[in-house]
């Protein structure tokens, strides 16, 4: 297994974005501390500020020449084909092949979704619709839009090699999401033992339609510290449970405090429940410096190296 370790960039979450922070800084800064890739979120909506996630990635890619940029995740039913067809190829091309396309149906939010003339109950079926339709519109075929009224043909140029694709989700149906149509499973929210139980259901279920296993990637929420802390891991679960509204025990369960050693030893449970790649989500206190934060994500991946 070849050992990964990204990050989520601190925009389009909660709380994440502040006008004042250097995005392109931010990237090279995780480049040089030899991360391997960073990440972005996707709300057209949402109750706290959030910015395109195609153009912090190219910003992102601009400003370093190894690292991958991930949508973590892109929700791709917001989009009709073809536009998302433009915004991934176009991001592709840009960063030399480095683009890992996350994919993921949301929460769901009526006004979101209203905004984007898009039913909400409709965007399981349409992701897997747009996702068949994605590869032929990457490799420039003429492609029949069957997301569309009556179904228009285009064939998008320049073809470009399509990316990764990562499906994320917890439900069954995501689980099948990732087996039909993806190269691994993007997992945030699950513990180690969830984790576990989800690996041996996609196994099965690779089994079942004659594919490669999936690989596992989690998104960790995390906040790192020079020196422990008892009460910390307390206070991000707290976050957690307020901001997301999950159940206490759980936020307890998926949100870490700790020095870069305990980070360590934190992942090393989720790679022996079979998770493979990781991206660290800062989720600390609002004063905290993101720059330290990568620093300290730096640090946790040496020590998994050694």
């Amino acid at each position: 297994m070849t050992l990964h370790v990204g990050a989520q960039l601190p925009v389009n979450s909660v709380p994440g974005y502040r006008d004042d922070l250097d995005l392109a800084a931010v990237a090279r800064h995780a480049e040089q501390l030899g991360l391997d890739s960073v990440w972005a979120g996707d709300r057209l909506a949402a109750p706290y500020p959030t910015l395109d996630p195609s153009l912090v990635l190219a910003t992102a890619a601009a400003a370093t020449s190894r690292i991958q940029v991930g949508y973590g995740v892109m929700l791709l039913a917001l989009r009709s084909a073809a536009w998302a067809a433009k915004q991934v190829g176009t991001l592709q091309r840009l960063s030399g092949g480095r683009t890992v396309l996350g994919v993921g149906v949301g929460t769901g939010d009526p006004q979101e979704w209203g905004a984007a003339g898009v039913s909400p109950r409709a965007r399981g079926r349409r992701t897997e619709r747009l996702l068949d339709l994605l590869p032929g519109l990457l490799a420039g075929e003429r492609t029949t839009l069957t997301d569309l009224p009556g179904n228009p043909s285009v064939a998008l140029n320049p073809a470009v090699p399509a990316p990764e694709i990562w499906i994320g989700g917890g439900s069954e149906q995501a689980l099948r999401r990732v087996v039909s149509h993806g190269q691994g499973w993007l997992a945030s929210m699950k513990p180690p033992k969830e984790i576990a139980r989800c690996a041996g259901r996609l196994g099965a279920l690779a089994a079942e339609h004659g594919v490669p296993t999936p690989r596992i990637s989690i998104h960790l929420h995390v906040r790192l510290l020079e020196h422990p802390d008892h009460a910390a891991s307390s206070r991000v679960a707290d976050r957690l449970t307020a901001q997301y509204r999950m159940p206490r025990a759980l936020s307890g369960d998926v949100g870490v405090a700790g020095t870069p050693h305990q980070i360590a030893e934190r992942l090393r449970e989720y790679g022996d429940a079979g998770a493979e790649r990781f991206v660290l989500v800062p989720f600390g206190e609002d004063d905290d410096d993101p720059f330290r934060q990568y620093e300290l994500f730096g640090r946790v991946r040496e020590l998994l190296a050694s």
